[in-house]
C-alpha cells in the first residue's frame, strides 16, 4: 500500500515537473525567442505591415479597405467617394454577422462559376459603374478598356492592390475631383507602381492605400 502511494506521488511529481518545464519552454522561452527574432529581423512584417499617415496607423499594406462616403439614410450600400482611387470590388463572403461592433470582413471569394447569372450581372453592373464614375468632361471610358480587376473581386476579397491599368483609368476622375493636373496624378500612379516580385512573380501592381495617402499629400500641398 505504501509503495503504491509512493509510486503515485513520484509519478505525479514527475508529471508536474514536466508540465512546468514544458510550459516554461514552449509557453515563455520559445515565444520570446521567436518574437525577438521577428522584431529584430522582420519588424515591419511582424507588426502587420502597418502604414502610417499623419503620425497614426491608417491600415495595412496587405489588406484592402474601402473609400466610401458616409451611409445615407435608406441606403444599404454607401456610394464610393470618387475623389479617391478605388480598389477592387469586395464581393467575397460579405460582412461578419457575428462581430457587428467592428464589422469585420470575412476573407473569401464568391465561389460563383463564370457562367453564374448573379456573377455575370455583378460584373455588368460593376462595368457600367466604372464607365459612369470615371467618365469626366474631356475623357470618356470605353467599356472595352476596363481591366478585369476593376469589375471582379480577388480570391480573398481583401486585395490591397490594383493593376496599373485600372489605376490609370481612374486618373482623370481623381484629378478632376481634386482639382489637380492630370499629368501630376499620372506621375503619382507611375511612382507607386510596383513591379513583379523578384522580377518574375506576380504582376505589376499599385497599392491603393499608399497611393491615396500620396494623393492626399499632393492635394493638401496644392
Amino acid at each position: 500500500m505504501n509503495n503504491s502511494v509512493t509510486n503515485t506521488a513520484r509519478l505525479l511529481g514527475a508529471g508536474l515537473r514536466a508540465l512546468l518545464v514544458l510550459t516554461l519552454v514552449t509557453g515563455v522561452i520559445y515565444p520570446l525567442v521567436v518574437t525577438g527574432i521577428a522584431q529584430g529581423l522582420f519588424n515591419d512584417k511582424a507588426n502587420g505591415s502597418e502604414i502610417e499617415a499623419d503620425g497614426k496607423v491608417v491600415g495595412s499594406s496587405l489588406i484592402g479597405q474601402s473609400y466610401d462616403l458616409p451611409l445615407k439614410k435608406g441606403q444599404d450600400t454607401p456610394d464610393p467617394d470618387l475623389k479617391w482611387f478605388q480598389g477592387r470590388p469586395a464581393g467575397g463572403l460579405g460582412e461578419n454577422s457575428i462581430n457587428t461592433q467592428y464589422k469585420l470582413i470575412l476573407s473569401g471569394a464568391t465561389n460563383l462559376s463564370a457562367d453564374n447569372k448573379d456573377l455575370v450581372q455583378q460584373v455588368e453592373d460593376a462595368k457600367a459603374a466604372v464607365v459612369k464614375d470615371n467618365s469626366v468632361p474631356g475623357y470618356t471610358v470605353n467599356s472595352s478598356e476596363i481591366p478585369a480587376d476593376a469589375v471582379t473581386s480577388s480570391g480573398s476579397g481583401l486585395d490591397p492592390a490594383i493593376s496599373p491599368k485600372y489605376a490609370e483609368l481612374q486618373v482623370h476622375r481623381v484629378a478632376a475631383k481634386n482639382g489637380l493636373p492630370v499629368g501630376r496624378v499620372e506621375q503619382l500612379v507611375e511612382d507607386h507602381t510596383q513591379g513583379r516580385t523578384l522580377g518574375f512573380m506576380g504582376e505589376p501592381r499599385v497599392n491603393v492605400l499608399e497611393l491615396n495617402i500620396a494623393l492626399k499629400d499632393l492635394a493638401s500641398a496644392r
